[in-house]
């Protein structure tokens, strides 16, 4: 998997290390945005990544934390701008 966002592959919220899962950090319409920037992090699957009450696809909370810090890594690399342009909303 390329991140930018995350270089071991652990869970990004607990730290497991078995059972993990990628998770795209723009999913739906923006997946294959993240998938070509690199806005991935590895979850652990059931816990931290679909059915925990924290987990990303269960707990806005952590779902908007998980974006902030992807447009985060983004525009470390690009501008506001092009952010904006390709998903069109701002998590910051």
């Amino acid at each position: 998997m390329k991140s930018i966002i995350q270089h071991e592959k652990v869970c990004f919220l607990c730290g497991a290390r078995v059972g993990l899962e990628e998770h795209h950090v723009f999913g739906g319409a923006n997946r294959k945005w993240s998938e070509k920037y690199g806005l991935k992090i590895w979850l652990c699957g059931i816990k931290c990544h679909r059915e925990g009450p924290e987990s990303a696809h269960k707990n806005r909370a952590t779902s908007d934390s998980l974006k902030r810090l992807g447009q985060i890594a983004f525009e470390a690399r690009h501008t506001h701008e092009e952010f904006m342009q390709i998903f069109g909303k701002n998590y910051l």
